[in-house]
């Protein structure tokens, strides 16, 4: 079974981050303000106009490693984890500012605000049709599938025409 959206979720969710990005990225994000891991997957939900949405499992290694290296402190508050940048984490930041911004301006190109609001409501939609035939598969006979699956291979022909323009 799909989890929500997912099969249509998949390429929105394309991470601009090399390995290894993610640390500079947490470390960023608390540097100012302590958080926990789901406001940190927030912040770049935000940051990413909603096209991007990390992982438990991207954050919270990450946040683990961090706290092995020394860069992060961590306290537990009304049962949460809070994260805090330790001086050495700011350090570390600071030494390797020039990458650091490198990849902020990677986040900024990846996700311009330019036509985001366009490809939300067209993935939306995608969603949209994948959740109705998703809905009644179990009652669709080999007839009304195969005219299903015609459609949707002729939409996505005439998208990739357009794409190709």
């Amino acid at each position: 079974m799909f989890t929500r959206h997912r099969m249509f979720h998949e390429h929105m969710q394309e991470s601009p981050f090399q390995k290894g990005d993610m640390k500079y990225v947490i470390l960023d994000i608390i540097k100012d303000k302590p958080c926990h891991g789901y406001e940190i997957i927030r912040i770049l939900e935000d940051r990413s106009h909603g096209l991007y949405s990390p992982s438990p499992g991207a954050v919270y290694p990450t946040l683990q490693l961090l706290e092995e290296m020394g860069y992060i402190e961590v306290e537990h508050e009304n049962g949460k984890k809070i994260y805090t940048v330790t001086n050495e984490g700011k350090q570390f930041l600071s030494d390797r500012e020039h990458f650091a911004e490198g990849i902020k301006k990677q986040m900024r190109d990846h996700w311009s605000k330019k036509n985001t609001s366009d490809i939300r409501e067209t993935m939306a939609e995608i969603g949209r049709m994948g959740r109705l035939v998703g809905r009644r598969f179990r009652h669709i006979d080999a007839d009304k599938m195969r005219r299903i699956r015609e459609v949707i291979s002729r939409a996505y022909h005439d998208i990739e025409a357009i794409l190709d323009q």
